[in-house]
């Protein structure tokens, strides 16, 4: 069973421009929890303990028990990573959104895919293309994969790996079409040289072979002189 993670938040008051910055530069992420049907719970929480989240193996799929403080009491939420904006420079979090969740409903998520192995055909000098780097699935929240491990050792030169070809772990079903490559073995890129065909008239630039005609001519007007 998926390992669920303590996360400790407030309810957020402040959603100014310029008083979100000061909190940001105080260590204090802005975030919300979204619940379908329901209003939109915006939250403070720490920069440092976010970071430890996503630090953890099952990176933005941790299922989070975030506790929220609101006048003195606690509220307990179970949600999920629904998206995290970052600042595009610098690559720090300026906003969490959370999803609130159910661990006895279905959910949607991507899982990533990572190849296991080193193939065959790179061994003889091909290409490996990991063409899909995240697959769709659906299941139960307690059973999402950390990520989906695709053995790519038996991969020969023109080989490849569909999405039909993946076993999934039991209660996860993969949304994506099943004829999708994920993976595959190129064959090594070969440098095509020019080959000079024989009996070929090598052309003069327009440039430089007016030049000579003009040189010619006036050659002759002086031996004519």
């Amino acid at each position: 069973m998926r390992q669920e993670i303590l996360l400790e938040a407030k309810i957020r008051n402040e959603i100014k421009k310029n008083k979100i910055k000061k909190m940001r530069r105080g260590g204090v992420l802005p975030a919300v929890v979204y619940k379908k049907g329901q209003e939109t719970i915006p939250l403070s929480l720490s920069d440092k303990d976010m970071e430890k989240v996503l630090h953890t193996s099952a990176g933005g799929n941790v299922i989070i028990n975030l506790k929220v403080l609101q006048n003195d009491k606690v509220e307990g939420k179970t949600v999920i990573i629904k998206e995290i904006q970052r600042d595009p420079i610098k690559g720090d979090i300026l906003h969490v959104d959370f999803n609130e969740i159910s661990l006895t409903e279905m959910l949607k998520v991507s899982i990533p895919v990572a190849a296991r192995g080193e193939a065959a055909g790179v061994k003889e000098g091909g290409i490996l293309e990991h063409i899909m780097w995240e697959l769709e699935v659906e299941c139960l929240p307690t059973q999402i994969p950390e990520r989906i491990e695709v053995e790519v050792s038996g991969l020969k030169i023109g080989d490849s790996i569909h999405v039909k070809d993946v076993k999934f772990p039991e209660g996860v079903k993969v949304l994506n079409d099943p004829e999708l490559t994920l993976i595959s073995v190129k064959p090594p890129l070969v440098e095509k040289v020019a080959e000079a065909v024989p009996g070929a008239e090598i052309t003069e630039p327009e440039v430089i072979r007016e030049k000579k005609v003009e040189e010619e001519e006036k050659g002759s007007e002086e031996k004519k002189g």
